[in-house]
């Protein structure tokens, strides 16, 4: 269908919904904006008090070019707006910014002379054709003045701290004209509303006039000059849209997702011969303006964000749905079952059931007909101009389909820290910081992200590059830490595994696979009992120092055969050592290395050509088999240990 008939449905199904009443979609002909002052007004105009606002973010009444102004003169919002706007006396005090508060009083003026004028737009109207905005703010000690007499542009250091509205305003040269205003009228009947919305702290309490919004859509709408056929929603007498708004990812974004006609600047010119955009394509106003509002709510509620660049998933119904950007522990609280008892055998198949479990509760409530799910990333093309890089709509079946494939087919053990141990699916955050690092440029992020979206909700393969650099970042054991190569070894597991599954190369279980003889996978169980045997050693004397086998564990991936003879060659006095404190437990841990050499086919263990990512499985099953709690999880084919073998480890 397109975005923007869905983002117009999204407006429909949602605004309004109480499933939504702390958060709701704002009204059409609004937009954000971060005051810095409240004036308070009785019913007549006359100023009551005036306090300073901590960096909240007001939604104001706005006209279509308001909303987007820029340039040399740009255009007055109809109710709040900075000083230089609302305070006839801002030049008298000095303002050394231009003065627009005669196009301010002519757009407050018209509304309130208009059929659908409202009481508190009239207080409003009332208290600035007095001219003595700037006097009063001056006097509640909320803007200040120099010895002349004048705006003090610049906070002199002798007079102390620097007052609120100094901190607030862009540092350098301020000039408190840059000040943003909102209204509070205090009515008798209705004391408490505030003009326009308000939201407070990070509940995001919203708080408002109904009835003043919905003067000024229709006051507006009854303004609108342009009438034709609206291609987004197939009005055919739809007013049509002449600018587009910004601030879409959040209060200070200049960019635009559709561009305004220019015609200073000639944006159509050799293209078409005028700019109504009646030759290329006319939007409606109230189209416009649903799409957008409803885009920006929903980048705000729930979009993941890297730098510029968003992504938002949503249902268009408003019903809720997993996260497709993240991990299975962030989204399905799944620790799994290792996490408590250590390894399981069954532990895949209790997490694929788990899995199932949370899938069907979102599959009850989603609707399964097309393009009921929707996907979109954005990001900035230049500037002033916002891109739609990624988009997919789906039914509610077919989404949660490709999320649970996701899900299921890249688990694996994770290790990201002390708290965060769960059997799942990385994110792409994780992926690609496992394959680039933690400090990952923000260009190669976000071009990573852009790659990896097609293999989330289209199950379209891994980029082999990205594979290839989280495995050989796993390998480069020794120039990471210990947290960093654990969270990296998980990841590399989980996409090596993912991705056989998905070009149909073999399937590969979470727990140790004994019967498992492909030469690869037999490599990594022999650098994992390298590793536990010198590692146990170490433990015993007391030494804190990296094994032989994480050091040569790079070499190892690109030569198996002849590192191997080295690693094994060094093994010499971690055996002794074990042989005296518990020979019968080397004796078993001999028995195993054997076995796997066994297992080898033909020439496979003395060629000496590259190994693949699938011996991390193998070292990582094996490893953890060898560390857990219980000593039968040695391996699956290994005899129990003696008790007194048991109490000597």
């Amino acid at each position: 269908m397109g975005w923007l008939p869905k983002l117009i449905e999204t407006y429909d199904a949602c605004a309004g919904a109480k499933q939504f009443a702390t958060t709701p979609l704002p009204p059409i002909s609004h937009t954000p904006q971060q005051a810095h002052i409240e004036i308070v007004l009785d019913e007549c105009g006359n100023f009551r008090r005036a306090r300073i606002l901590q960096k909240e973010e007001s939604l104001i009444p706005a006209t279509e070019e308001s909303a987007g102004r820029t340039g040399t003169k740009p255009p007055p919002h109809p109710l709040c707006d900075k000083i230089q706007y609302v305070a006839a006396d801002y030049p008298t005090f000095g303002g050394a910014k231009p003065s627009f508060q005669a196009e301010y009083l002519a757009l407050l003026g018209a509304w309130c002379a208009s059929p659908f004028n409202h009481p508190k737009a009239q207080a409003v109207l009332d208290y600035v054709r007095r001219g003595r905005v700037v006097e009063d703010l001056v006097r509640a000690h909320l803007l200040y003045l120099g010895s002349d007499g004048l705006l003090l542009t610049e906070w002199p250091a002798i007079l102390g701290p620097k007052p609120d509205i100094f901190r607030l305003l862009p540092a350098g040269n301020v000039d408190q004209g840059n000040s943003f205003v909102r209204w509070q009228v205090e009515l008798p009947h209705d004391p408490s509303f505030t003009v326009g919305f308000r939201r407070d702290g990070d509940a995001q309490i919203v708080s408002g006039d109904p009835e003043l919004q919905s003067a000024w859509v229709r006051f507006y709408a009854s303004q609108m000059p342009q009438k034709g056929l609206c291609m987004a929603s197939g009005e055919a007498e739809a007013a049509l849209a002449s600018g587009h708004p910004k601030r879409l990812r959040h209060p200070g974004d200049g960019t635009k997702l559709i561009s305004s006609n220019d015609k200073s600047g000639f944006t159509f010119r050799g293209r078409f011969t005028d700019d109504s955009g009646g030759q290329a394509c006319t939007i409606g106003y109230e189209a416009s303006q649903k799409a957008h509002l409803a885009l920006r709510w929903l980048i705000g509620r729930q979009a993941y964000r890297n730098g510029d660049q968003v992504v938002i998933s949503w249902s268009v119904g408003g019903q809720e749905i997993p996260d497709p950007l993240a991990d299975s522990f962030s989204l399905f609280g799944f620790q799994g079952p290792a996490a408590e008892t250590g390894y399981l055998g069954d532990a895949g198949q209790s997490y694929a059931r788990a899995l199932k479990q949370k899938i069907a509760g979102y599959r009850s409530r989603l609707p399964s007909s097309a393009g009921s799910i929707v996907v979109m990333a954005l990001d900035s093309a230049t500037p002033g101009r916002l891109s739609i890089v990624f988009y997919r709509e789906f039914g509610g079946a077919e989404f949660l389909d490709r999320i649970e494939a996701w899900h299921k087919h890249f688990a694996w053990h994770q290790n990201f820290g002390k708290d965060r141990k769960f059997i799942g699916a990385p994110a792409p955050r994780d992926i690609i910081e496992a394959a680039y690092g933690p400090g990952v440029d923000d260009k190669l992020r976000k071009a990573a992200v852009e790659r990896l979206l097609p293999c989330l909700v289209d199950g379209q393969p891994l980029p082999r590059d990205i594979l290839d650099q989280t495995f050989r970042r796993a390998t480069r054991r020794e120039g990471l830490p210990a947290w960093d190569w654990e969270k990296t070894l998980g990841v590399a597991c989980a996409l090596f595994r993912g991705n056989q599954h998905q070009l149909k190369q073999g399937y590969f279980t979470m727990p140790l696979e004994p019967d498992r003889n492909s030469r690869d996978y037999l490599f990594g169980r022999l650098l994992a009992y390298a590793e536990h045997i010198e590692g146990r050693a170490l433990y015993l004397a007391g030494e804190k120092r990296d094994t032989h086998a994480a050091k040569l564990m790079q070499r190892f991936a690109d030569h198996p055969s002849s590192t191997w003879r080295q690693i094994s060659g060094q093994l010499g006095p971690a055996k002794s050592r074990l042989r005296s404190r518990s020979p019968g437990y080397l004796h078993q841990l001999e028995q195993q290395v054997d076995h796997i050499f066994e297992q080898f086919q033909g020439d496979d263990f003395i060629a000496d050509r590259k190994l693949t990512a699938e011996f991390l499985l193998g070292f990582h099953c094996q490893r953890a088999a060898l560390n857990a709690p219980k000593p039968t999880a040695i391996a699956p084919d290994a005899p129990e240990l003696s008790h007194n073998q048991e109490e000597t480890l």
